[in-house]
């Protein structure tokens, strides 16, 4: 998990490029989405965290967006049940 926070905007664009980068999450909430999400472009830059996958991202606790990523948040609805 990287913090937005501790980047700078050209290292950002580095990481993406390399996909190093390739999920969103919000570090208060424990969600996390695709980095287009209109719902994730909205979080404030110190509550931003990165991950290379979807596996570190559940890894370190945190859910699938449901804006972004329905259908594996339908998915974690229903194993949470």
């Amino acid at each position: 998990m990287m913090q937005h926070h501790n980047m700078s905007r050209p290292d950002l664009r580095d990481k993406i490029a390399r996909s190093e980068i390739c999920f969103g999450g919000n570090r208060n909430l424990k969600i996390y989405g695709r980095l287009h999400c209109s719902s994730g472009k909205k979080i404030k830059k110190d509550n931003r965290v990165f991950f290379r996958s979807e596996g570190d991202a559940k890894s370190a606790g945190y859910r699938p967006c449901g804006n972004c990523m329905k259908e594996e948040y339908k998915e974690w609805i229903s194993l949470k049940g």
